[in-house]
């Protein structure tokens, strides 16, 4: 049998910008993001060119001349799709490739592709497929029906493989049934939440691409997917923390609760509201934690933007500020060590990492158990005698200072979370706490 490998679409990325101080750096950093995207889509970007203008064009919003030098360069090349980092209009859309004769979708659009594509389970397809119907909503009237044919590939893969409905009434309703779904499906998941209640909740959050699966993988000793493309991860992924590893050294024995870990999907720069808002209930998972751990990619030189985007992104989600581990990962990438050592005096609370490697995994457990401990109290449980499942239980949910076995029963004293001392001392009616 004969693999044939599908041919990449020739892509154009145009980004535009009213002028300011900081053009010269925000337009590579935002043109590389994007042709990061393009290619993450399957694109092969064969030229970019961005436009400072002291206002746009509400036309085009690059201006005539800019969109007759792309025309041309599209044409000679042969260019299937042009990709701008704006979000367009409907009227600006339809003028465009009135002018440029090739497919031209924006940032936002481009987004909703790759969610569509890595959508795994039926709760992500839900959520992308509304994400893209409230986008498509107000430009239904494009269509590109003045062209003389229908475009596929990058930036047309509809919900659930097919065409979106361009009648405005039946989009609605679709809406509308999609919303009831994924209620539904938020209602299980407030059910599995309470179910949650006796475990220690931490999640992942960062810039997309900045290593997260892949330190839930070594934290956790499982396989979640990993790969070296923006959001390769959509699907919220909860794993137990492993306990019990790195030189030997059961560096977190005892939590007071078991502890869950989830990754999440990854945040970025001008992420389309309609997707913040769809995923609202993936998010949830954020929301609901007990410690965030921020994963910044300390390789890249845009990872203090990125930390602020990660922060606006919260702030939209509902995150109230409380327990947050800044989490520096790929330091093994950073080859000039003053950098590194300029990063540690700045955030000198933060852990500094590789997950790929493995390196200092064992400090960032630590820093994990001294935030989950932070704010445990002391206090001496009483036992019957020869209540060993009662003793056992205590031992599972939370650190054991001292026992001592007497003709009266069983003296523990144990340190833990307020929450789970009221668990254990009203779980079982032989428990009878006092406070030291």
């Amino acid at each position: 049998m004969i693999e044939t490998k599908q041919e990449l679409e020739k892509a154009v990325l145009v980004y535009f910008s009213v002028k300011t101080g900081k053009n010269s750096y925000d337009h590579i950093q935002s043109l590389d993001e994007l042709k990061f995207l393009a290619e993450t889509a399957g694109a092969d970007v064969i030229k970019t060119y961005y436009q400072f203008s002291d206002n746009f064009d509400s036309r085009t919003m690059i201006g005539k001349g800019k969109v007759m030098e792309i025309a041309e360069f599209v044409e000679e090349n042969s260019v299937s799709l042009v990709i701008f980092e704006n979000e367009l209009s409907y009227t600006q859309l339809r003028n465009l490739e009135s002018e440029i004769k090739c497919k031209i979708i924006d940032k936002s659009n481009l987004i909703l592709d790759i969610f569509a594509r890595n959508a795994r389970t039926s709760q992500a397809k839900l959520q992308v497929e509304l994400a893209q119907l409230k986008y498509s909503l107000p430009r239904l009237t494009r269509q590109w029906t003045h062209l003389s044919k229908q475009y596929g590939g990058i930036g047309t893969k509809g919900p659930g493989e097919t065409q979106i409905e361009t009648d405005r009434r039946l989009i609605k309703k679709r809406i509308s049934v999609l919303k009831e779904k994924l209620n539904k499906i938020n209602v299980q998941r407030a059910t599995q939440a309470l179910e949650r209640k006796n475990f220690f909740r931490l999640s992942l959050v960062g810039y997309t691409n900045v290593g997260k699966s892949t330190l839930l993988n070594i934290l956790t000793d499982s396989d979640v997917y990993v790969e070296d493309k923006l959001f390769a991860t959509l699907d919220t992924s909860t794993r137990v923390l492993g306990i019990k590893k790195f030189d030997g050294e059961e560096i977190i024995s005892r939590f007071p609760k078991k502890v869950l870990i989830s990754d999440t999907v990854g945040f970025i720069k001008n992420l389309p509201h309609n997707l913040i808002e769809s995923f609202k209930s993936t998010l949830s998972e954020v929301v609901e934690s007990d410690v965030l751990l921020h994963v910044i990619d300390a390789s890249s030189p845009n990872f203090e933007e990125q930390m602020s985007v990660v922060k606006d992104t919260l702030d939209e989600i509902g995150v109230k500020h409380g327990r947050i581990i800044e989490v520096f990962n790929k330091v093994d990438s950073l080859k000039n060590k003053e950098i590194l050592s300029g990063l540690k005096q700045k955030h000198n609370d933060a852990v500094f990492i590789s997950a790929k490697k493995g390196l200092n995994i064992s400090s960032l457990l630590k820093k994990i158990k001294d935030t989950i401990t932070s704010e445990d109290a002391e206090t001496v449980i009483k036992l019957k005698p020869h209540d060993y499942k009662g003793l056992n239980e205590i031992y599972q949910k939370s650190e054991v200072k001292e026992v001592k076995y007497l003709k009266t029963g069983i003296r523990v004293k144990v340190k833990s979370n307020n929450s789970n001392l009221e668990y254990l001392g009203t779980k079982n009616k032989y428990y009878e706490q006092h406070g030291i």
